[in-house]
């Protein structure tokens, strides 16, 4: 993708969500952090049904490690691999309080030091908590990226230094909440909804549809596949009795 059409594809996202945010729910960064750990693995709907009432208790370290893991794992043991999210949760609060006096660290390095954050976990921090113009590559970032071929990659790194290079300095900041909320409701995984994507003409997806032209059904792909198998014998007969004449 060129970067006139990056612009363009970006223009038109924002044109579609003005102010395009995170769904998960938080209070302050401490619960947003928590709130990504979280997520991993996890829906942002299911995460936010256990956190409200989880931050209601405990949104602050101090409050999460005197909640303790036991009582954690109560609060979120509808979220995937809850055993082990406990326990980086409780650890990661002892080391806010340890080595940062009980604040969330605006620093990529530190954060990625703390139990349970990679590089999307901090990004998302950076990005929402603290303003800065960092691109977190979720699941749903790397394929609209890989799929319409603004940022190709094959890890999520690549497609993250893609995206640095591609997408313009204005839409930097939101850029990754833009990519999250098309892939999740437009670019979906299984069946995208190309007929009613805003970028549609600027997307190198080779299987996608348009209105003007969808994607016949299974059963039309299945008689066009007969009728196309048919039809070489039927012009062999034609051949024959033209000789026959």
């Amino acid at each position: 993708m060129t970067p006139q059409d990056a612009d363009e594809f970006f223009r038109r996202l924002a044109a579609q969500r003005p102010d395009p945010k995170t769904e998960l729910s938080y209070v302050n960064p401490y619960t947003l952090l928590v709130a990504v750990v979280l997520s991993a693995q996890a829906t942002d709907v299911g995460v936010n049904r256990a956190t409200e009432p989880l931050f209601a208790v405990a949104d602050t370290p101090q409050k999460m490690v005197a909640l303790g893991e036991a009582k954690l794992i109560d609060y979120i043991k509808t979220i995937g691999l809850y055993r082990t999210k406990a326990k980086n949760v409780i650890e990661l609060s002892r080391q806010l309080l340890a080595n940062h006096g009980g604040q969330v660290p605006r620093s990529r390095e530190a954060l990625e030091a703390l139990p349970g954050v990679g590089r999307k976990t901090a990004n998302v921090v950076l990005n929402t908590a603290f303003g800065e113009n960092t691109i977190a590559v979720d699941t749903h970032v790397f394929r609209v990226a890989n799929r319409t071929g603004l940022a190709p990659g094959a890890t999520p790194l690549l497609v993250e230094q893609g995206l640095e290079r591609i997408v313009p300095e204005k839409w930097k900041h939101n850029a990754h909440h833009w990519l999250i909320l098309h892939g999740r409701y437009v670019c979906v995984a299984r069946k995208p909804n190309c007929e009613t994507c805003v970028v549609n003409d600027l997307c190198a997806y080779p299987a996608k549809t348009t209105l003007a032209a969808p994607a016949p059904p299974a059963a039309a792909r299945k008689a066009a596949a007969v009728a196309k198998t048919k039809r070489p014998k039927k012009k062999a007969r034609q051949k024959k009795s033209v000789r026959a004449r």
